[in-house]
């Protein structure tokens, strides 16, 4: 089978993100073009590619080059898996077909990250798109630590984030809804492990704030009122617009995301018109 050319990448006019064009993924990549997306996606932390047209095996075949698909741990559940904990190399987002996730908006998060060794990144292929809504929005957290105060860096820099598995949350739900900072009166969820809430990329080598916008969460030894102020200010600066970009759907494209570098959220979209994405995530490392 012929090999498919070398691609141009062109970074995107926002706070990260780089576009591919020439390539098509039903192709075997040429060695200088698998290290070259990779080193996209180390420097942009979100790859574009537009106007694929790949079948199931094409897709698992084209992300199998950047890494192994993602397993949760059985007692650690995750978007899409079954009673014995089992995920689906492929997981079909959508709001039809028994797929998950609906339509309704979804706050800017990283995959898996409450598990041991979240998720290094994730791709998301468009078959069907609303004709509005239901675009997804990145957020640079490597830009979003860096912008940081030198006193914020210096207050933040070793501590430990316990982000609590929102699906064993819906198993146990509280009577005011899911929490943003576990307090002492509610009884933390079984099981959770702390990561730290400054990491370091695991290739870069750059710091960034590992913390998600709407996730139940909590500081490990931190006073439980001065926590809480202190992620919501976090929050607060994450969310800002000059860390975000705004991809808008179109049938064909597939993109690639740093899970490790970045969150991402959803627009509601009209649950009358179909929204049918696929999504394929890889395996990661215990952050650091």
């Amino acid at each position: 089978m012929t090999k498919s050319s070398v691609p141009s990448i062109r970074q995107l006019d926002a706070p990260l993100g780089a576009v591919v064009e020439g390539f098509d993924g039903r192709l075997p990549p040429a060695p200088e073009t698998i290290l070259a997306l990779k080193a996209a996606l180390r420097e942009h932390h979100i790859v574009i590619f537009k106007d694929q047209r790949l079948a199931d095996p094409d897709y698992l075949n084209f992300t199998s080059y950047f890494g192994a698909i993602y397993q949760p741990p059985a007692d650690a559940p995750v978007l899409g898996a079954d009673a014995s904990g089992r995920a689906p190399d492929i997981v079909l987002v959508a709001n039809v077909e028994n797929g998950v996730l609906g339509a309704d908006d979804v706050s800017a998060h990283a995959d898996h990250q409450w598990t041991p060794k979240p998720s290094a990144s994730s791709f998301l292929y468009a078959l069907e798109t609303p004709s509005a809504g239901g675009m997804t929005s990145f957020y640079n957290l490597v830009a979003a630590y860096e912008a940081l105060d030198e006193a914020t860096k210096a207050e933040i820099d070793g501590l430990r984030l316990i982000t609590y598995n929102p699906f064993l949350r819906r198993k146990h739900p509280l009577p005011g809804g899911r929490p943003l900072y576990r307090t002492p009166d509610i009884a933390p969820l079984e099981p959770h492990v702390a990561h730290p809430l400054v990491r370091t990329h695991p290739e870069s080598g750059r710091k960034l704030l590992f913390l998600g916008a709407g996730t139940e969460v909590e500081i490990v030894g931190y006073d439980p009122e001065a926590g809480q102020a202190l992620i919501a200010r976090l929050r607060r600066h994450i969310a800002e617009p000059r860390f975000r970009y705004a991809h808008h759907w179109s049938v064909g494209d597939i993109v690639w995301w740093d899970n490790q570098a970045t969150l991402h959220a959803r627009d509601a979209f009209d649950n009358s018109e179909r929204r049918v994405m696929k999504r394929i995530s890889l395996s990661g490392s215990r952050p650091f």
